[in-house]
């Protein structure tokens, strides 16, 4: 039996992959298909996440997407198919889900390959006595601002913080608070939101930079780049 301080035991995760990716129409694939070093960016990602000996994986694909048929690694998930966005996924990966309701849920992003497995692993081991749950986050190190037309302001970036994934959350809460979300027609990027529309407060736990979710063409070199040089072990 796996120790559960080194393992995701008696958690199932759900990787929402079913995004097209219009910003890297320009690749020829969807941004969870790239290769890198032999291996597509969601199979590099779902050996991160079996490592860990999770209960079950659910594989959210979009509808029209057979890609995911040619990796032999998903032979070991279950696969759902996803909704028109992601929080539709995320919901439809749940839905499939039969556990108790304060079990935990880890979800975490096809597209970030380079999540440090300790990470994952001190986010697990963290939530496990908290009543919600958590995620990662890096502190925002850059100046930000406000584009609107022409009018630029900055914006204070005190206690200002970038969630990642993994996000780890007891199931009914999450469940609940994505499906009041969608409802309610509340706009929501990411679990968290969720959870926070509705009064809960997350536990927040600090990552790496390194944790990176490619979302254009120029981070494909960075995620290269950390693999090659081992920087998201």
């Amino acid at each position: 039996m796996m120790d559960p301080l080194c393992s995701l035991a008696g958690v199932s995760v759900v990787v929402p992959a079913a995004g097209i990716g219009s910003r890297m129409l320009s690749t020829g694939a969807p941004k969870q298909y790239i290769k890198v070093f032999g291996k597509s960016i969601l199979q590099i990602t779902l050996e991160k996440i079996f490592l860990l000996k999770p209960d079950r994986v659910i594989l959210v694909v979009s509808p029209s997407d057979n890609l995911y048929k040619l990796i032999d690694i998903v032979e070991s998930c279950e696969v759902v198919v996803g909704g028109k966005e992601r929080t539709n996924s995320v919901l439809n990966g749940l839905s499939t889900l039969e556990v108790e309701d304060l079990d935990l849920v880890m979800v975490h992003d096809a597209v970030r390959p380079c999540v440090r497995t300790s990470d994952i692993l001190r986010l697990a081991n963290a939530v496990k006595d908290h009543r919600v749950g958590g995620f990662l986050a890096i502190p925002v190190s850059e100046t930000l601002k406000t584009v609107v037309r022409t009018q630029v302001k900055t914006i204070d970036r005190g206690g200002v913080w970038q969630a990642q994934t993994p996000q780890i959350f007891r199931y009914r809460y999450l469940f609940d608070s994505i499906s009041r979300a969608l409802l309610m027609n509340y706009k929501i990027t990411d679990e968290s939101q969720a959870i926070e529309y509705f009064g809960y407060e997350p536990l927040v736990l600090r990552g790496h930079r390194d944790n990176v979710k490619i979302t254009e063409a120029d981070d494909i070199d960075l995620i290269r780049y950390y693999l090659e040089n081992g920087k998201c072990e």
